[in-house]
């Protein structure tokens, strides 16, 4: 649920935080101002689809409705990476018998039903005999037979029907492919330009993926890892050691993985990604019958509150928001649902159980301290003042009943922190000493709404200010008047 505290500043009764993707439903300002008033928290550009003026345009109006609101708001520039699909149909489809023979080859001559142009020799390069191809999201299995440098024999194993331009996964083998095509680093010169605070990565399928287009970012941005091509989760932690963030993007893996092993899946990369310390997005399909209905179905709001008690960073809407009939009713029943979660006892039994095992830091131990005090005390929130952001993702991996108040002089770091789990992120002065940092946390706790006169705030800070990471000092504040 939203609330408006005193100062006329939005902030949210929830933890988790609602990632929603802007396209034609919602390119005007209004419709985006309700998004925002009805719970987002970062805002998605699709660069799959649009132009690069779309785009802009929808940043330009989040800045000026960032500024009228005075709450920091993170954008997300989300790159399309490859995209492999087969060519076209002389008749734009055609029909399919299992156990026939099919042949995928690099000519382009419209395909028919024995035969269609696959333009990627990459493909070619990598198969080995017996290698299945899945098709159409998995709706059309072929088996190869045999393959060269430009073409592979394939036999239907199932599905009756494929037509242009349907895209291809190859599951269990990794793809000589870089994660960014030039259209990817276009779009990435411009997304940064822009000002974006996110981009999301597609198609990573090794740690070098990363550490490219990590090169190519330069600190301009947060780089998040979108996890669905198998082959990263052999390099798991390193991904996510060379991350800013990760998305759990379940429409692929769901493909190329036994839609069985999705799921316990999604639950290990949340619990690695919180032990690093590293915020993740739950993404695809969360809602997908919202598209073109004004409720979804139980099986969808089931899927949304797993996300939430696995201690999700973020949950996402796609098509939900970009294409649905729907856009501000899904953010409204993603936000009611996460509510409705957060305040099951056994949620916060959870949260407290799976605590990461700490560093032998003095920084982890305050920031430790510092949750466990708040429980004690019952105090308001924690807060924290960061500038690189580093404080409060400690404190984020905690994950404390209370609100994060993540106070910080670079506005860079507050968008991006909007991510995370918990932190309400306030651009504010740069702060000279710990007592002004208390001063100015009390007066903005009391104007936000965050804390009533006479309730307390747990305070963590480094001293000297300005070193990142090195959390020493824990308080208690009360919070009073001017």
């Amino acid at each position: 649920m939203t609330m408006t505290g005193s100062a006329g500043k939005i902030r949210r009764s929830r933890l988790t935080k609602i990632v929603a993707t802007l396209g034609p439903s919602t390119a005007s300002p209004e419709v985006i101002a309700r998004l925002f008033e009805t719970g987002v928290d970062v805002f998605r550009l699709n660069f799959s689809h649009g132009s690069h003026a779309d785009h802009g345009a929808r940043l330009a109006v989040l800045r000026a409705l960032e500024a009228r609101t005075g709450r920091p708001i993170a954008v997300m520039a989300d790159l399309q990476g490859p995209k492999l699909r087969v060519a076209t149909f002389a008749t734009g489809a055609v029909t399919l018998t299992p156990g026939q023979r099919f042949r995928l080859d690099l000519s382009m001559e419209p395909g028919d039903a024995t035969r269609v142009g696959l333009p990627h020799p990459e493909i070619f390069a990598a198969l080995k005999p017996d290698a299945e191809l899945l098709l159409d999201d998995g709706r059309v299995r072929l088996r190869m037979t045999a393959c060269g440098a430009d073409f592979a024999e394939t036999v239907v194993e199932s599905g009756t029907r494929l037509s242009d331009h349907k895209g291809v996964n190859v599951p269990g083998v990794m793809l000589p492919l870089s994660a960014l095509t030039e259209k990817d680093r276009k779009d990435l010169a411009f997304a940064l330009d822009q000002g974006v605070d996110w981009v999301a990565l597609s198609f990573v399928q090794r740690p070098e993926d990363v550490a490219e287009a990590r090169k190519l970012i330069a600190g301009r941005a947060a780089l998040l890892s979108k996890l669905e091509k198998p082959q990263a989760i052999a390099h798991l932690a390193e991904i996510i050691e060379m991350s800013d963030g990760i998305m759990v993007a379940r429409g692929d893996l769901g493909v190329e993985l036994p839609a069985e092993d999705v799921p316990t899946l999604q639950k290990r990369i949340l619990r690695e990604s919180r032990q690093a310390g590293k915020p993740v997005i739950v993404a695809t399909q969360m809602l997908e019958s919202m598209v073109a209905s004004p409720s979804p179905t139980r099986a969808e709001a089931s899927d949304v509150a797993t996300a939430v008690y696995d201690g999700a960073d973020a949950v996402m809407l796609s098509a939900e928001t970009a294409v649905g009939t729907y856009p501000v009713e899904a953010v409204s029943i993603m936000d009611r649902i996460a509510c409705r979660v957060e305040s099951d006892p056994l949620y916060r039994t959870i949260m407290d159980a799976q605590h990461p095992d700490l560093q032998q830091t003095a920084a982890d131990a305050i920031t430790a301290a510092a949750r466990q005090v708040a429980h004690t005390i019952q105090a308001a929130a924690i807060v924290t003042y960061t500038t690189s952001g580093s404080t409060v993702l400690r404190a984020a991996r905690e994950r404390p009943e209370v609100p994060i108040l993540g106070l910080t002089s670079a506005i860079e770091t507050a968008r991006r922190l909007q991510l995370v789990f918990g932190v309400l992120a306030v651009h504010t002065a740069d702060i000279a000493d710990f007592s002004e940092m208390v001063q100015k946390a009390t007066r903005i706790a009391l104007q936000d709404g965050i804390a009533r006169e006479g309730q307390r705030l747990v305070i963590t800070a480094g001293v000297p200010f300005g070193t990142p990471g090195n959390t020493n000092i824990l308080r208690i504040a009360w919070v009073e008047a001017d």
